[in-house]
């Protein structure tokens, strides 16, 4: 009789339910007023108006940031020769000097130290200037020993010993800028700029080894997940006028979709004396949230592609899970005794376009866990707005009704009988 009764309950309650559910919706409910609702289907949307996927990048071989290996080396100013003349650099019978090298892969050089000057020459005593640039350390030790022994007759041709070694290679100096946290201490909570500060790096780099994976290699290595995954080398063009230098900017872009050439030349690599390599911070590459969602900023991954699917679970929102906060306990125990809402599926993506106005795409999640191609990419600035369908939104407000006086009845009832056994099915 008691279940009868209950029966006729809720029978007569489903009038109030309607009505209770009409002032909701006259209140303002946001299944029905949502401004953002009239977007576009996503399956509408021309094929042109998504950007590629990030995934058909593929990472830049490091080779390509080196500059290839040679087993000739030319002089050019700022090199310094050993040199030993018998007889005009160094005295006979004296031991010859003896200089380790600064670099592991040169040998030993020996004699006394020339350096070869801004014009490319070599100053020996009582010698003329004798030009070397451009020369390996065979020709070079040619025509020193032509120009002091044929040319000029400083010492006889057939007695002198004349040694030419190279002994210190000539330096690059650059400086390496960088807004990353690879180069610095940063917090290891890994927050975006968290302990993040800018640095800078005045290095010199040794000839064969002035290039961009050398100065990283010095420096902290590969630009961090908070920067930008490319190199910028800003170099300064001399003008021949002598009016303001020019400033060329370089981009080597760390990542290449696959196939494609490189936008950058092999020289481009090979840095100067005055260089600037710049990594630069990627602090705007953020996504919002928004709806019945937490809203906040969220971070873009660098390297791989968000859809929105998976941009809901990065921040632990609702998705086919009766639209329960998944923060809370005791609503995991609702959940699992079969009470529980329906999922919202109505998100709205806000994207700004190239000429500053804003697109509204209208995401079915419900299709979206079925069909890919509905699971559009997350790019950065947009703002993702979940609601629930008008549909959803009568049926929990349904649903919490009755969920809301089926429980209350059992209280009621147990506060009379002491005991009480339900079964939700």
């Amino acid at each position: 009789m008691d279940g009868t009764m209950t029966a006729r309950h809720y029978c007569r309650s489903v009038p109030h339910v309607w009505l209770w559910a009409l002032l909701c919706f006259a209140g303002g409910c946001a299944a029905v007023t949502n401004p953002v609702v009239d977007g576009i289907p996503v399956r509408r949307l021309p094929e042109e108006i998504f950007p590629p996927p990030r995934e058909e990048l593929e990472p830049l071989p490091l080779t390509m940031l080196a500059q290839p290996k040679s087993d000739t080396y030319t002089l050019a100013k700022g090199d310094v020769l050993g040199v030993y003349i018998e007889g005009l650099i160094g005295e006979r019978g004296q031991a010859i000097p003896i200089r380790s090298p600064e670099a592991g892969s040169d040998a030993p050089a020996l004699g006394y130290p020339v350096p070869v000057q801004e014009d490319g020459t070599i100053a020996l005593p009582f010698a003329d200037p004798i030009h070397v640039a451009g020369l390996t350390i065979d020709k070079a030790r040619e025509r020193i020993r032509e120009a002091v022994t044929q040319k000029q007759q400083l010492v006889p041709p057939d007695t002198s010993r004349i040694i030419v070694t190279l002994m210190q290679r000539r330096k690059y100096h650059v400086v390496v800028v960088r807004q990353d946290t690879s180069g610095v201490a940063f917090d290891p909570s890994g927050a975006l700029g968290a302990g993040k500060r800018g640095s800078g790096y005045p290095i010199d780099l040794t000839a064969g080894e002035n290039d961009v994976l050398n100065a990283l290699a010095k420096t902290g290595g590969l630009p961090g997940l908070d920067a930008n995954n490319e190199i910028i080398i800003q170099r300064t063009i001399k003008s021949d006028d002598g009016s303001v230098p020019d400033v060329d900017m370089i981009r080597i872009p760390l990542r290449v979709r696959r196939g494609e050439p490189p936008s950058f030349r092999p020289e481009d690599v090979i840095l100067n004396d005055g260089d600037i390599v710049f990594i630069e911070s990627r602090e705007t590459e953020v996504f919002y949230t928004a709806g019945l969602m937490p809203a906040g900023e969220h971070i873009l991954p660098r390297d791989y592609d968000l859809d929105v699917v998976e941009a809901i679970l990065r921040i632990r929102g609702p998705l086919v899970n009766g639209g329960i906060n998944q923060q809370s306990q005791f609503a995991f125990q609702l959940q699992a005794q079969g009470i529980g809402f329906p999922s919202p599926s109505l998100l709205t993506v806000l994207r700004r376009t190239s000429d500053g106005r804003q697109l509204r795409i209208r995401v079915d999640l419900h299709r979206a866990l079925r069909d890919p191609r509905e699971r559009i990419l997350v790019q950065p600035g947009d703002i993702l707005v979940l609601q629930e369908k008008p549909a959803e939104a009568v049926a929990r407000y349904v649903s919490n009704f009755f969920r809301l006086n089926f429980f209350f009845r059992i209280i009621d009832r147990g506060s009379v009988n002491s005991t009480a056994t339900i079964s939700v099915p």
